[in-house]
């Protein structure tokens, strides 16, 4: 174990781990959660609106811990950003304007050290789809071929790459982005780095009609997917973690009416932060907790996955949780001790000694 900690930009964790690793990191995680082992605390936030702004703009601070024994490891998300909602191509969407100032604290279990502080912008991307991995792997089907990407962000690269390599058979990609030139570019650089057919559709429900496999990753308010839209035996990978302070969603409530098979990461949050793309369709009737199961037990074989070529099954993606930042970013640090890549600061300035019961009593 070294004695510093190695402090790592966002443009220096790009690269550094494999989404194939990330994915297996994912999944240990999420079992060791279905063990009982490992632990998390909900996510908290703060939300304080800011004055004399022209557009109404927020302070958020966001809180995420976690602990995965098997990784030895406990980790600390938090972040700082401010948040505005501006309509773009008619929908209201959210925006961080002038950057967010993220870091994830890394612990050694073992020794209780501060081993890394790891700027989280590029590692979400990471951690998220191989979490919409994980769920994919139990859940979408072995066969399929087409798959619809609603979402041209940094995030959506996550999640197609995450589907990508989970299920490498896609022969087909389409790509809704309320902006054309985006999703143009964005279904241009899927076919140039992936090697798989892939093209820009001009409507969300040209995106989801006849694909196997749909994966939402947007800034979105109000639903853009309406479960009418889905093919039988299709799955839906949506990422809205929405909090009680901004309930956006991706999806309506039709899809909960007629997904069979709904996981969620969190069950906890989705009550915790009254998140509508669950508690919508429950309050309507249109489905019951006894038909969601979390992540975990999914990974585990507590509860099955798919179990039928005709159904329709749903993840929601609906919470960063501290599992997630705690194995990856100890991994992305051991590599980049490897490589060399990184700042390395004292571990003192981060360590108080132990209390000596002879210390002079001071303030």
């Amino acid at each position: 174990m070294t004695d510093t900690v190695l402090v790592l930009k966002n443009e220096e964790t790009r690269g550094l781990m494999s989404m194939p690793e990330a994915i297996r990191l994912m999944e240990e995680a999420y079992s060791e959660l279905g063990h009982n082992r490992a632990q998390v605390l909900n996510r908290q936030r703060l939300h304080i609106p800011l004055e004399n702004r022209e557009t109404p703009t927020w302070f958020l601070l966001n809180i995420i811990p976690g602990a995965v024994p098997c990784h030895n490891v406990v980790a600390l998300r938090v972040n700082a950003r401010h948040a505005t909602f501006p309509f773009v191509g008619g929908l209201r969407r959210k925006f961080y304007p002038g950057g967010i100032t993220g870091f994830v604290l890394v612990w050694d279990f073992e020794t209780k050290k501060l081993i890394g502080i790891v700027q989280d912008e590029a590692v979400s991307p990471l951690r998220v789809g191989a979490t919409s991995a994980v769920a994919a792997k139990y859940l979408c089907r072995q066969d399929a071929r087409i798959a619809g990407l609603i979402g041209s962000g940094q995030q959506a690269v996550g999640q197609i790459t995450a589907l990508l390599t989970i299920r490498p058979n896609i022969e087909e990609v389409k790509v809704y982005s309320v902006r054309p030139e985006r999703r143009e570019r964005f279904a241009a650089s899927i076919e140039r780095n992936f090697n798989v057919r892939a093209y820009p559709v001009s409507t969300a429900e040209a995106c989801v009609r006849g694909s196997d496999v749909v994966f939402t990753a947007t800034t979105a308010s109000d639903p853009i997917v309406k479960g009418e839209w889905l093919e039988q035996g299709s799955h839906i990978c949506g990422m809205m973690g929405a909090p009680r302070f901004d309930p956006r969603r991706e999806l309506d409530d039709e899809v909960g009416r007629r997904a069979d098979v709904i996981v969620v990461n969190s069950a906890s949050q989705v009550t915790e932060d009254l998140q509508p793309e669950i508690l919508n369709p429950i309050r309507k009737g249109y489905l019951g907790w006894d038909r969601i199961s979390e992540l975990s037990d999914l990974c585990i074989g507590k509860v099955p996955g798919r179990m039928g070529q005709s159904q329709i099954t749903w993840h929601s993606n609906n919470v960063g949780m501290g599992i997630q930042f705690a194995s990856v970013c100890k991994r992305i640090i051991e590599i980049a001790r490897e490589r060399g890549v990184g700042t390395e600061l004292p571990g003192d300035l981060f360590m108080a000694p132990p209390v000596s019961d002879t210390e002079e009593f001071r303030i």
